[in-house]
């Protein structure tokens, strides 16, 4: 057995808990305490059938210890989970053993941010929206800077360029071989706020019209005299999973970020998203939008 695999299997034994957990395996246990629970089985009932304890059960669902892909399906088979595609996605999370980047900015960044991105990395698609900022993953450093600057209290510098790496760093899904679909749906305030004064912000407008030609990138405008806004100013990412459950939102709020994954709120999202990009212009109708809003600076 590999130093790895000696490894984990000690961790799913319990004899190793991990030092900390990432957003990703954290929904892992989650997704598969509700599998149980849907089943009506107890966690007592659950080790049983595994030729496990109650306790390794809790372990496993708060992703304090790992849980191999075949423990996985041996539990979706216990809880009687006929989602086959459901089944296969979480055997995929569970296989993972890699550290992604944004694990180098652990100490650095609130754990939301951190979590943002390992979503972002999987997700098989992206939806976003913004009313007074532009979406990070469409930002320009100068841009992400300007407003990075502005938080309440203050980032010392050190802190700003900490977030304005990750940021930036973030936007490599959608340039890699296999390039992540996007939409960003923004309000007109949010392409006329003046983050970092007039040349930042030309800069940012020419770079989100020339962003939205890739094929990967559509960028829609809600205009001012748009007829509705059903949405609140908080910003929302809607990362699409592999299969419909394993859907994230991350709400971009004052005190950080907030992740939501019940089927009924991501429903809501979903339909509030579509209600939004129904009142946007179209992608070329917003080009020419942005050209004006830079040609009137």
């Amino acid at each position: 057995m590999s130093d790895e695999c000696s490894i984990c299997s000690k961790r799913e034994r319990g004899r190793m808990p991990r030092e900390r957990s990432t957003g990703r395996q954290l929904r892992l246990g989650s997704e598969l305490r509700k599998l149980r629970e849907a089943a009506g089985v107890s966690s007592t009932d659950a080790g049983r059938l595994l030729g496990t304890s109650q306790a390794q059960i809790s372990n496993i669902e708060a992703a304090r210890v790992g849980v191999s892909p075949e423990r996985v399906r041996a539990m979706a088979r216990n809880y009687h989970c006929t989602d086959q595609a459901l089944v296969d996605a979480l055997a995929t999370m569970a296989a993972e053993r890699h550290r992604g980047w944004w694990e180098e900015y652990r100490d650095a960044l609130p754990t939301s941010l951190l979590d943002l991105a390992e979503t972002e990395y999987h997700a098989a698609a992206l939806r976003v929206t913004q009313c007074l900022t532009v979406p990070g993953l469409l930002q320009t450093p100068e841009h992400a800077r300007a407003v990075f600057r502005e938080f309440v209290p203050a980032l010392k510098p050190h802190e700003v360029e900490y977030r304005v790496s990750h940021r930036i760093k973030r936007q490599q899904v959608l340039f890699r071989s296999d390039p992540t679909a996007y939409t960003a749906i923004i309000h007109e305030a949010a392409l006329r706020m003046q983050f970092g004064g007039a040349e930042t912000v030309k800069a940012q407008l020419a770079h989100l019209s020339a962003m939205s030609e890739h094929d990967n990138i559509t960028i829609v405008v809600i205009p001012f005299d748009g007829t509705s806004f059903p949405i609140s100013g908080h910003g929302v990412d809607y990362m699409y999973g592999p299969v419909a459950p394993l859907d994230t939102v991350q709400l971009d709020n004052g005190h950080g970020g907030d992740s939501i994954d019940s089927a009924a709120q991501l429903e809501r999202y979903r339909l509030m998203l579509d209600r939004m990009e129904g009142t946007a212009l179209g992608a070329e109708e917003s080009r020419n939008l942005m050209h004006r809003i830079s040609q009137a600076i």
